[in-house]
């Protein structure tokens, strides 16, 4: 099988690496958690570590299935240990095991391990794991595959074009999977079409316990249509009772909530600009994969601006970025993000050819107060590039790809 190289989540391991902390990676189903594990399982190898202290657990692997107790997977995890050096545990797919944060708090005192675990779930770190190991853990929130990585994954031949590899990055999907076969458009659709359903049923509604699965893929399918709009719970309920779907704000805030917990969808708050505060009301929403956006709006064809403004936020927060939406007294910032190395502003747009649409799209970041970077990302190739009096125009494909 062909491995795709994930080299900003494998930086992330080997920086705490033999660090008395441990390691959780996050993320969707089928994002590539199990794969960067393996990735790191060879680079310790490479680096003189024997296969005998290294020790995986898959908890979705039927072979496993005994462990999905946290005494017996403890009891597992000792009995395996090599004696007179350090041990690299992976628990993959932990949140299968019930109170699984009694054994990881058990292993995590011993000196001779160092622990490593995935979940497919953002809310088993904001339960008991987060309580019992409170400043004891790492989190790398991990996504499908990035632009760059998608590139870097697709053959030699035929040789495309940037604008190509978009094009197949959109419509081809983000996940990983699905550059390691061979496929077509009926193919991708059918295995997005399983692992929608997968992440639906056994994380969002898992999450939520009792639910309606079609208001919950009502909810869904609102969001994919008004992707780059402010949406709050009370929209949204309106919305669906004008439809005939009645339901209140109250519901449709604990859904968002499941399917933010499953990560299925991401929230951007708002963030105002000059008061430096975090609005409480009103946000964006974005897909984790922008493909799976055909699935749930039955015509995309005119949308694709809004699809460039998902796959934007997905890149920032690749980058490690917090993410908001910049608010103005007038206009709107499409994205702020902060970073360890300061504040950056973002604006978004298809292309910016006509001067109207030029100028309208600059107002907002000529607005901004302070003298932080500010760039608008276009899919121009003509004038790809240019300096509006500090903010700075870039090619987004380009931008993606140099990763800075």
């Amino acid at each position: 099988m062909q491995w795709i190289n994930r080299p900003q989540e494998l930086a992330f391991l080997q920086r705490h690496r033999d660090h008395h902390i441990i390691k959780v990676v996050s993320g969707v189903r089928r994002c590539g958690k199990s794969t960067l594990f393996h990735l790191f399982r060879d680079r310790l190898l490479a680096d003189g570590v024997p296969a005998s202290r290294i020790l995986t657990i898959n908890l979705e692997d039927l072979a496993f299935e005994s462990l999905q107790e946290y005494h017996a997977l403890y009891r597992y995890v000792l009995e395996h240990l090599a004696p007179g050096g350090r041990n690299y545990i992976f628990l993959d797919e932990i949140q299968q095991v019930p109170s699984f944060e009694k054994a990881v708090d058990s292993l995590f005192l011993r000196d001779d391990v160092d622990l490593y675990l995935t979940g497919s779930n953002a809310y088993f770190l904001s339960g008991d794991l987060a309580t019992v190991l409170a400043g004891r853990y790492v989190e790398l929130r991990m996504l499908p595959l990035s632009f760059c990585e998608f590139c870097e994954g697709l053959p030699a031949q035929p040789p495309l074009t940037e604008a190509q590899r978009y094009a197949a990055y959109v419509q081809g999907s983000s996940f990983p999977y699905l550059l390691t076969v061979p496929h077509d458009a009926q193919g991708v659709r059918e295995y997005l079409e399983g692992l929608y359903h997968t992440i639906l049923i056994k994380d969002t509604m898992t999450r939520l316990g009792t639910a309606d699965t079609s208001l919950l893929e009502k909810i869904l399918r609102y969001l994919a249509a008004n992707i780059g709009s402010l949406i709050s719970p009370t929209k949204i309920a309106n919305a669906l009772t004008s439809q005939g779907r009645r339901t209140d704000n109250k519901t449709v805030e604990r859904y968002l909530r499941a399917m933010e917990d499953s990560l299925l969808i991401y929230r951007a708050d708002r963030y105002d600009v000059r008061g430096k505060s975090i609005f409480k009301t009103n946000a964006k929403y974005y897909l984790v994969d922008p493909a799976f956006r055909a699935l749930l709006v039955a015509d995309t064809s005119r949308d694709t601006g809004h699809v460039l403004e998902n796959i934007v936020y997905l890149e920032l927060l690749h980058r490690g970025a917090r993410v908001y939406v910049g608010q103005l007294a007038k206009g709107e910032i499409d994205f702020i993000a902060e970073t360890s190395e300061g504040r950056f502003y973002y604006q978004v747009a298809e292309t910016t050819l006509a001067p109207d649409v030029l100028d309208r799209e600059l107002a907002p970041l000529r607005a901004v107060p302070d003298q932080y970077p500010k760039t608008l990302l276009t899919l121009d190739e003509i004038t790809p590039e240019a300096d509006y009096d500090g903010i700075r125009k870039r090619n987004v494909l380009r931008w993606m790809r140099e990763g800075k």
